[in-house]
């Protein structure tokens, strides 16, 4: 039986010889034909660690597609480094190039019509970008992730990306040595992999493994160890078996996935960015979510693991502790899982829990039961007010008291801001406002981990607040407001704020208000101009055009 949805019009007749001629250069024999054509989509380069060791996950699929009886088809898909482009004008091109990356996947998977496809990625953009070329192809594709870092350490102490950006803010204020300082920047990455903390990558891996396109316990495993690779291997020879079941992507991503791979992002104290990322992932699955979909989620689901930016442990931990399939049976037994969701294995959610237990073991402490969770909600609030009549996004755990009330200090670019915050000129009780930051205004919603980790840095962690159009990195913990819709760039209310203005965030109260009257506001409003395009030509320009509020993902592709 072939599987190969192209193996008709390639074997018949003499018209399609040339097609032939094209594989027969390429190896290929009569007989391959009629076996399935796989693509592995591959994020390998030595641009960031994320991605250096992502070519033997991809050759270790390749071997396991030949073993199943499928021929590999290897294409490459680009990565931006987070980490390297923060703070710079570079980082204006991460959240582009999840827009780029499944446009790479859908055009090489559609052009080549391909039967199925295994995406290999690492860095933050990776992740949504392949998940929503795969869905857009929908053919049966799976997801492997490249894996997470192992801790840098000094001094007796566990170090990642986000040691180091809080560092600046110690060194700056005087806090530090530069002794110190240059050691933790010298060892906070000591190789290969993924951010290590429940940042973004991390928190997408994750999410991926509960939405059911990933294999189990592979989202929490270290890109160095030879697991990651066997389960590279594993992955593979199952897609091959969805090929043949015919088992797509979106029969499988459906909302009440969404709901499961959501109820993980809050189990595990995830990135802001996962409500960014899984509205493009809705949007490309046709499926319906809303930026209020988070919130009805965020009152059920608890916090239960201690895990950075806000807790103490990191991935590596998570994965010793049971991974992502202990903290999904625990959410099953409670009822906070829907079990009989369709995954990529040809099993259901509870098939694939079956043989977790039913509690974490006691020697660990990452991960708490449910009548022991950190937080009784989940920590990903919506709030919405006269400053974001669209909504936005917080992270309020690890905060004492998630309210301020102070007065506005103003920046409409990272730069300035985070120059002001180096010159100590950021007081207790100030807000912070950052903006023409947004998907249009950035253009490309550039994070704002430096400024963030500055403030923590210099102990302004909980008593400053950070509201901005922009984003933040899944790193960032305090008191930090982003995704404010709508943006500044089309005249949103963040635009209207003036130096010393009253702000209000208050997390109990969902509620981001600008103290200042409609009257007033109106008055502002009418004086408003928008701003000339930062740029007139080439992938920012076509992205600052096209590209949708936050609140809906900043997707390309929304067309009313």
């Amino acid at each position: 039986m072939s599987y190969n949805r192209r193996s008709k019009n390639i074997t018949e007749g003499v018209a399609r010889a040339p097609n032939r001629s094209m594989y027969y250069a390429l190896g290929y024999q009569a007989d391959d034909f009629s076996k399935p054509m796989i693509g592995v989509a591959n994020g390998h380069s030595t641009i960031t660690p994320c991605n250096s060791g992502l070519q033997k996950l991809a050759d270790a699929a390749v071997e396991g597609i030949k073993e199943a009886g499928g021929n590999a088809q290897i294409f490459g898909t680009p990565t931006i480094s987070d980490g390297m482009a923060m703070g710079t004008e570079g980082m204006k091109y991460s959240l582009v190039s999840r827009e780029v990356i499944s446009d790479c996947i859908e055009t090489c998977v559609q052009g080549q019509w391909m039967d199925g496809v295994l995406v290999v990625g690492g860095c933050d953009k990776n992740m949504p970008g392949g998940m929503m070329g795969m869905l857009r192809a929908n053919v049966p594709s799976i997801y492997v992730y490249g894996g997470t870092i192992l801790p840098g350490r000094y001094k007796g102490q566990d170090l990642n990306i986000v040691s180091v950006f809080e560092a600046v803010g110690q060194f700056s204020a005087g806090k530090m040595s530069e002794e110190d300082f240059c050691e933790i920047e010298r060892r906070a990455i000591p190789g290969s992999g993924s951010c290590g903390g429940m940042y973004t990558a991390n928190t997408m891996s994750s999410a991926f493994e509960a939405l059911g396109m990933s294999l189990p316990y592979s989202s929490t495993m270290a890109n160095p160890h030879d697991e990651k690779v066997e389960s590279a291997k594993a992955s593979a020879r199952a897609l091959v078996e969805a090929v043949k079941r015919n088992l797509k992507p979106r029969d499988i991503v459906t909302r009440k996935a969404i709901e499961n791979a959501v109820a993980v992002i809050l189990a595990t104290g995830g990135s802001t960015n996962a409500v960014l990322h899984f509205l493009a992932i809705a949007h490309a699955a046709e499926v319906e979510w809303t930026i209020d979909d988070f919130e009805r989620m965020r009152k059920k689901v608890p916090v239960l693991c201690d895990l950075k930016p806000s807790g103490q442990y990191l991935a590596v931990d998570l994965h010793r502790a049971g991974g992502i399939p202990q903290v999904m049976k625990l959410l099953l037994n409670a009822g906070l899982l829907h079990g009989d969701c369709m995954t990529i294995t040809g099993k259901t959610v509870a098939e694939n829990l079956a043989d977790v237990p039913d509690v974490p073991s006691a020697d660990q402490n990452v991960i708490r039961s449910i009548d022991a969770a950190l937080y009784r909600e989940g920590h990903l609030a919506i709030l919405r007010g006269n400053l974001a009549p669209e909504g936005c996004v917080a992270k309020i755990t690890g905060l004492k008291n998630p309210v301020i009330t102070g007065p506005a200090r103003v920046f409409d670019d990272e730069q300035s801001a985070l120059a002001a915050i180096m010159a100590n000129q950021i007081k207790a009780g100030d807000v912070m406002v950052l903006r023409y930051l947004g998907p249009k205004g950035g253009p490309g919603m550039p994070e704002m981990l430096a400024p963030t980790g500055a403030l923590i840095g210099q102990g302004l962690g909980e008593s400053v607040g950070l509201i901005t159009d922009g984003r933040f990195s899944g790193g960032t913990w305090g008191m930090v407001v982003g995704h404010v819709a709508p943006e500044a760039a089309v005249g949103g209310t963040i635009a209207l704020v003036q130096e010393g203005d009253s702000i209000t965030i208050d997390a109990h109260q969902l509620l981001l208000q600008l103290q200042v009257s409609d009257e007033e506001l109106a008055r502002r409003r009418a004086a408003w101009q928008a701003p000339a395009p930062r740029y007139t030509r080439g992938v920012l320009a076509k992205f600052a055009r096209n590209a949708s509020s936050a609140s809906s993902g900043a997707v390309l592709d929304k067309f009313e």
